[in-house]
C-alpha cells in the first residue's frame, strides 16, 4: 500500500492525537483546567438562618401571665400553642367548642422560641392535649428542616418528662404560597415529624393539606390573605373540620383513662 506523503502522516497523526485527547476529557470527572485558566469556585454555601432574639415576645408572654391570674385558664384543658397561623384563629373556640381550649399562640414564633416559654406558658395549665403549629417562620428565616423537626422533639420530649400523660399534635407547616420556592424545607421538616409522631407514643400528626388545597400541591389561593401566608376566616373553618375530630378523640381517651397529672 502506498504511504501518504509526510505533510499529509503529519495532519492524520494530529487528528487521531486531537480525538484521544477529546475522549479522555470526556470520560474525567476533575475540572478541565489549561495554563490561564482559573478554577470554578465551589457552590456557595447556603444561606444563615436569621438571627434570633428570644426575649422580642416577652412582652406576649407576660400579658399571657398577667390574664391568667386575673382569669385563670382550666387545669388539665387543651392548649393551643405556636405562631401566628393559630394566633389568629379568631373562633377557636367556637370552633372546638365544648372543648375546654386555651389558644396561647403568640406573634410571629419560631421553633426555638416555644421551647424557651415552654415553662411559663405550657406547664402552669398542666394541659391534657397539646396542639402545636410552628415552624413556618423557621423555614422563612432559613433554619433548616432537621432543627425545625428536633427542636419539635424536644419541646415534645419535655413535656413527656413534665406531664407523662399529656398527648401532643403537630398540625403541619402548611406549603404557603409565600414560601414557594422553600416547599422542599417544609416537606422535608413534616415528613420528620410524621416519622417521630408514628413511632412515638401519645404523639400524633395532622395533615391541614388535603383541607387547604385544591389539589396536591396546589394551595387554595381564595382562603389567603394579600401576603400569601396568612388565612381568611374560612381557611379555619376548614382547618377545625380536620383538627376538631382528632382532638375531640384524644380528649374523650385522655379523660377517661388518666386522673389529672399531679401539680
Amino acid at each position: 500500500m502506498t504511504r501518504p506523503p509526510a505533510p499529509t502522516r503529519r495532519r492524520l497523526v494530529a487528528a487521531r492525537n486531537l480525538l484521544i485527547g477529546c475522549a479522555c476529557l470526556a470520560t474525567w470527572d476533575g475540572p478541565a483546567l489549561v495554563r490561564g485558566q482559573v478554577a470554578a469556585a465551589p457552590p456557595a454555601p447556603a444561606t444563615a438562618p436569621a438571627p434570633l432574639d428570644l426575649s422580642r415576645f416577652e412582652k406576649d408572654v407576660v400579658a399571657f401571665e398577667q390574664a391568667d391570674r386575673t382569669s385563670p385558664p382550666p387545669q388539665g384543658g387543651i392548649l393551643f400553642v405556636g405562631s401566628s397561623i393559630f394566633r389568629q384563629w379568631a373562633d377557636l373556640h367556637a370552633h372546638m367548642a365544648p372543648l375546654p381550649v386555651v389558644n396561647r399562640a403568640f406573634g410571629g414564633s419560631r421553633t426555638a422560641e416555644q421551647l424557651h416559654y415552654l415553662d411559663r406558658i405550657v406547664l402552669p395549665s398542666r394541659p391534657r392535649v397539646i396542639v402545636y403549629y410552628c415552624g413556618s417562620n423557621d423555614v422563612n428565616a432559613n433554619e433548616t428542616a432537621e432543627t425545625i423537626a428536633g427542636n419539635y422533639e424536644t419541646f415534645s420530649e419535655r413535656v413527656r418528662v413534665a406531664l407523662p400523660g399529656t398527648r401532643v399534635y403537630f398540625a403541619s407547616i402548611i406549603k404557603a404560597p409565600q414560601k414557594r420556592d422553600r416547599w422542599d424545607v417544609v416537606e422535608a421538616a413534616n415528613a420528620r415529624v410524621r416519622a417521630y409522631t408514628a413511632r412515638t407514643p401519645g404523639r400524633g400528626y395532622i395533615d391541614l393539606h388535603p383541607a387547604l388545597e385544591t389539589a396536591p400541591g396546589e394551595p387554595s389561593l381564595e382562603l389567603y390573605r394579600p401576603d400569601r401566608l396568612h388565612y381568611l376566616p374560612a381557611a379555619y373553618d376548614r382547618m377545625a373540620a380536620v383538627v376538631r375530630p382528632v382532638i375531640a378523640q384524644a380528649w374523650a381517651e385522655v379523660t377517661d383513662a388518666s386522673p389529672l397529672p399531679p401539680q
